[in-house]
């Protein structure tokens, strides 16, 4: 199953240390992240921990190649 597209860019966010999933199938309410809307579509989320408080740009069209974070696919969609 081809993923849902969230939206056509990044979520850019400031996060604070800890551990992160990050919606893989793009059914999730709570974008970027997790809360179990991909029950049996076959994606699981991605997980990912930080260990200091950074800004990141989290995948939100879900084609990225450097899951969880944007690589600029969105670009060609």
């Amino acid at each position: 199953m081809e993923p849902k597209i969230a939206q056509k860019g990044p979520y850019l966010l400031d996060l604070q240390p800890g551990t992160y999933w990050w919606c893989a199938c793009g059914q999730s309410k709570n974008q970027p992240f997790c809360d179990g809307s991909h029950k049996g579509s076959g994606t699981e989320p991605v997980k990912f921990e930080l260990a200091k408080a950074e800004k990141v740009a989290l995948c939100g069209c879900k084609r990225t190649l450097t899951k969880p974070f944007c690589d600029g696919t969105h670009k060609k969609l």
